[in-house]
């Protein structure tokens, strides 16, 4: 069986309940569609134990990148003080979006261990095509790569774009497949059933708030025949 889903944001609990409620198993496929970390305390937990499980495929998120960014991307400018500056603003964003509490874990893990992880993260796809029973699919955490235009976007790049943008309900979807996106809460898109899966024609969101409480969930979509699971912790 083929599942997807999104946005974990360091949920360890409904995380291990999703697995048990579809009963995941070697024989099983599951795709991760980024933020996997930040704002719960299971996030690196739940990373590390994607990257040691094969049938376990993830995309990168724009949390991820995040914590790339801070910890280790480089700064390339010369002068110093552009430098801090540039430094503070990426640790800042990095913070104001719930980065706090995976920094705090990744500073507990040995030196060997960061490198793997941000090595792997580094390593990550942004889009992840994939075709189940016939039915042809473009995984993406926020946006599918080839709409990115640079004279036209807000974003600096295609990275940027991919795990940033907020255009999934209107974005160009190509003829004869169906784009799964997390990044943005299906509640935005429905006003019946807010922490739902939301389905278009030509796409679906999964993003059902896993990071919202008791009001928010995390769920898990079966491709082969579209069930939907939801957490129950």
């Amino acid at each position: 069986m083929v599942y997807v889903m999104s946005d974990i944001h360091g949920n360890e609990a409904r995380f291990r309940d999703m697995l048990k409620q579809i009963k995941f198993s070697e024989k099983d496929t599951l795709y991760v569609l980024g933020d996997v970390v930040d704002r719960g305390d299971g996030g690196i937990r739940i990373l590390r134990y994607i990257m040691k499980t094969p049938n376990i495929k993830m995309l990168l998120g724009n949390h991820e990148l995040m914590m790339l960014n801070v910890l280790y991307y480089p700064i390339d400018d010369v002068d110093k003080f552009s430098k801090n500056f540039k430094s503070f603003a990426r640790l800042n964003n990095w913070y104001s979006n719930g980065g706090a509490v995976t920094h705090n874990s990744i500073k507990h893990t040995r030196k060997e261990v960061r490198k793997e992880i941000f090595e792997y993260l580094d390593s990550l796809p942004l889009n992840i095509e994939v075709t189940v029973n016939d039915k042809n699919y473009i995984l993406v955490h926020a946006g599918i790569t080839d709409n990115y235009i640079d004279r036209l976007s807000k974003y600096d790049s295609v990275k940027q774009y991919a795990v940033w943008t907020r255009d999934s309900e209107t974005a160009s979807v190509p003829e004869g497949k169906t784009m799964i996106f997390g990044h943005t809460p299906t509640w935005q898109y429905q006003d019946d059933e807010i922490m739902k899966i939301c389905k278009w024609d030509d796409r679906i969101g999964i993003d059902c708030g896993c990071v919202y409480g008791d009001i928010g969930r995390l769920s898990c979509l079966r491709l082969d025949d579209m069930e939907e699971f939801y957490s129950d912790v």
